[in-house]
């Protein structure tokens, strides 16, 4: 029997996850939810996310796709939040990123969608961009809650998180998934046009692994708290693979689970900063899994096109 019980039940009947909400709303009046830092008040105007006090909603339902432990047999329920905080200019999601699909949405509704997911049998609530609609995300959380909900929680981010942030969601947070995309300041500055992203991004991965620590598993193999991090490989290695693996094995954990990506595929403005303007190699991959075996890392993601796993 699955007893996992998600931590943020307890701050429910504690009324600390009401106040968290409350906290974070107050946050928005001079906005630091996100590493940029914009300072805005967001009743009056938009940040660098483009987003007011409701957060938009692109689409959501289950999802077969995500990582072996997330979507089990049942799916992981994802809720695709519209725009990002990020302007990666290879982003194969750019029509979500950096616009506005969907619909903006009231807590309320935002809540329902959790409870449906819940209800179709999902084995998690997945919240994909969730850094710049923290506030809402935990507004609609207590209504939720309220109504029954006792998913674990999946903060899927591109790892460009603010501290603030990440203090809010301690303890509401069961799975933390961010990217780490890259090791070098002057690449991320080219590529996501922001400078400072492995800092803030290797800050952001120690506060997580604090936070919910490795990933655990329940007996049929489905996620139930911790970290799992995912690594775009990059054409002629611009994407720093070897720091991060590093890092990861040496400054959070060998048994931290990596997704090592090997899907990288020309996309949005990749044509304009050659050598994204061409697939990864299967060479190009090898070498990133192997810096991966390499620095320590055994839990690697199962799903690999065409690579051993012996080792």
């Amino acid at each position: 029997m699955n007893t996992f019980e998600p931590k943020y039940l307890r701050l429910y009947h504690d009324g600390e996850l009401a106040r968290r909400a409350e906290l974070a709303r107050e946050r928005e009046q001079a906005c630091d939810l996100c590493a940029r830092y914009c300072r805005v008040d967001r009743a009056d105007r938009n940040g660098a996310c483009r987003t007011g006090l409701r957060a938009w909603v692109a689409s959501h339902g289950p999802h077969h796709g995500e990582e072996e432990p997330l979507r089990g047999w049942r799916g992981s329920g994802t809720i695709f939040f519209s725009w990002c905080n990020l302007r990666c200019q290879y982003c194969q999601n750019h029509d979500i990123s950096q616009a506005a699909a969907g619909r903006e949405l009231e807590p309320e509704e935002i809540a329902a969608i959790m409870l449906s997911l819940q209800e179709t049998g999902c084995h998690n609530i997945n919240l994909v961009s969730p850094s710049h609609v923290v506030a809402e995300i935990l507004e609609a959380l207590v209504i939720a809650v309220d109504q029954g909900l006792h998913l674990p929680l999946v903060y899927n981010t591109g790892g460009y998180d603010s501290p603030e942030a990440l203090a809010v969601l301690d303890g509401v947070i069961d799975i933390y998934m961010p990217d780490m995309k890259y090791s070098d300041r002057l690449i991320a500055r080219s590529l996501s046009k922001i400078g400072n992203y492995p800092q803030v991004n290797q800050d952001a991965v120690r506060e997580m692994h604090r936070q919910v620590g490795d990933l655990t598993l329940d007996s049929r193999g489905v996620a139930q708290r911790g970290l799992l991090v995912r690594h775009l490989v990059l054409p002629e290695g611009l994407a720093g693979t070897a720091e991060v693996v590093r890092f990861l094995a040496e400054e959070i954990s060998p048994l931290t689970y990596l997704n090592l990506m090997d899907q990288y595929r020309p996309a949005f403005n990749a044509h304009n900063h050659p050598p994204l303007n061409r697939s990864l190699t299967s060479d190009e991959y090898g070498q990133a899994l192997k810096m991966a075996r390499d620095a320590g890392l055994t839990r690697l993601d199962k799903r690999l096109r065409g690579i051993s796993l012996s080792w």
